[in-house]
């Protein structure tokens, strides 16, 4: 997806592309690219005046040679803040259809865990859009993880050891689908894995393989998946897998979030099979919460992601 130049629904003569059904929507992002976001204060300066903290926060834009093209990522790092000795590799959400490094999701909530001592490398990925399916964006996120794990000291100031990974929604699956693969290869494992209202099952709502194809959450997992094996995939689906021998792992889930039941599941899931997993439920909060600066529940959200890596709240 292109944000060169942002095309917005009223633009091209249509509605809010989320509000379309979700063929048409993804034939309208595959051809236009994704909307511009029509907030005005979620920028970089307006963040940097909203919230001063954040001044000292350092980026730096790279892009790696992964296995369908070039992998955006963004480092932050903050020099004031006192070093918690962690970092983390983050990935944003948007239904697998959308999202970008420059969402606050991604931007705001990375600069945030940087001024409190927590480095990170925010991770775009190829979108499910045009025929693209899995294992794309999966791909493109382990390569990134990768990456960055074997540059760790040189890219984000910590050891592959102290490098944690995680992600919001789509991220979630991403990120946990990644953890999957990666234990089910041998190969090491992020030091913590932090997952924000995911998505872990076919069905988030009522989380299991199933799903009714005619509705919309249906129709995007479906297009995400790319075929029905998929579905039955914990490399695809973390929340199907057996849960043993992740790593220490923090999910948050929302109150009022119809994917929360994928994320308790999972928590249960990975108790059971003897790994380590701490559930956070954000009260009264909706899906998408902290893509929302100075949000309240945003802030607690942040504030307890940053205190379970041992950052300052």
């Amino acid at each position: 997806m292109t944000h060169s130049d942002p095309i917005t629904p009223v633009d091209a003569g249509l509605p809010d592309f989320r509000r379309l059904p979700v063929p048409d929507a993804l034939v309208w992002l595959a051809e236009h690219g994704e909307p511009h976001d029509p907030r005005t204060d979620i920028d970089t300066a307006s963040l940097v005046r909203r919230f001063p903290h954040l001044a000292s926060v350092e980026t730096t834009d790279e892009s790696i040679t992964g296995p369908n093209g070039p992998v955006p990522i963004r480092l932050y790092r903050d020099p004031s803040a006192s070093p918690t000795g962690r970092a983390l590799v983050w990935v944003h959400g948007g239904a697998f259809i959308g999202g970008h490094l420059d969402m606050p999701e991604s931007n705001w909530f990375a600069r945030e865990l940087a001024s409190r001592g927590i480095p990170v490398a925010a991770v775009d990925y190829t979108k499910c859009l045009g025929g693209v399916h899995y294992p794309t964006p999966s791909d493109d996120v382990l390569a990134a993880w990768l990456h960055v794990r074997d540059a760790a000291g040189e890219l984000l100031g910590v050891p592959p050891t102290a490098l944690a990974l995680g992600g919001a929604s789509a991220g979630g699956a991403l990120t946990a689908g990644a953890v999957t693969r990666l234990r089910d290869a041998g190969d090491k494992l992020p030091d913590r894995l932090v997952l924000v209202y995911p998505l872990l099952h076919p069905n988030g709502p009522a989380p299991s393989a199933e799903v009714d194809a005619e509705s919309p959450h249906g129709q995007l997992t479906m297009n995400y998946a790319g075929s029905t094996d998929a579905l039955a995939d914990p490399h695809v689906f973390a929340g199907l897998g057996h849960g043993r021998d992740f790593p220490p792992t923090l999910v948050v889930v929302c109150e009022l979030d119809e994917l929360r039941p994928s994320g308790e599941i999972f928590v249960a899931t990975l108790r059971a099979a003897g790994s380590e997993a701490t559930l956070y439920t954000e009260a009264s909060a909706r899906h998408g919460h902290i893509d929302h600066p100075g949000a309240e529940d945003a802030l607690r959200t942040i504030a307890a992601i940053a205190d379970w890596f041992g950052g300052s709240a």
